[in-house]
């Protein structure tokens, strides 16, 4: 099984910034679609934002015009920056490969790294 390791979390004021790094074994990088995803206390995980290899994207409603997800073939990382940040952003947040090459197949993630906290204050 591939290792996904996330890192960049912590706690911010409302209004703040973060930048969420994926490090990813290059056999993932190498043709999937990626995800970002989040989990907070006593709710589902819930799909934030997806990228294919060739850069066409997905970005949940609550996240449109704040979060962008890019990723770094050439150093085999995932990225999300996230701006804007609101109380509601706090969550578990996890990269993950998905199944396929284009996004839509990333709803079927069934295998997660240990994630990243990310805590907004109000």
């Amino acid at each position: 099984q591939e290792q996904l390791v996330e890192s960049g979390g912590g706690l911010v004021q409302t209004g703040g910034s973060l930048r969420l790094s994926c490090a990813a074994s290059r056999s993932i990088f190498s043709h999937n679609a990626m995800g970002w995803y989040r989990q907070a206390p006593g709710k589902e995980r819930e799909l934030v934002a997806a990228i294919t290899l060739g850069g066409s994207t997905y970005y949940a409603d609550s996240v449109k015009g704040r979060f962008a997800i890019s990723r770094d073939n050439s150093k085999n990382t995932l990225y999300l920056q996230m701006n804007s940040l609101k109380p509601e952003d706090t969550a578990m947040y996890y990269c993950a490969e998905c199944p396929g090459t284009a996004w839509g197949t990333c709803w079927a993630v069934d295998s997660w790294g240990k994630g990243t906290q990310v805590t907004v204050s109000s």
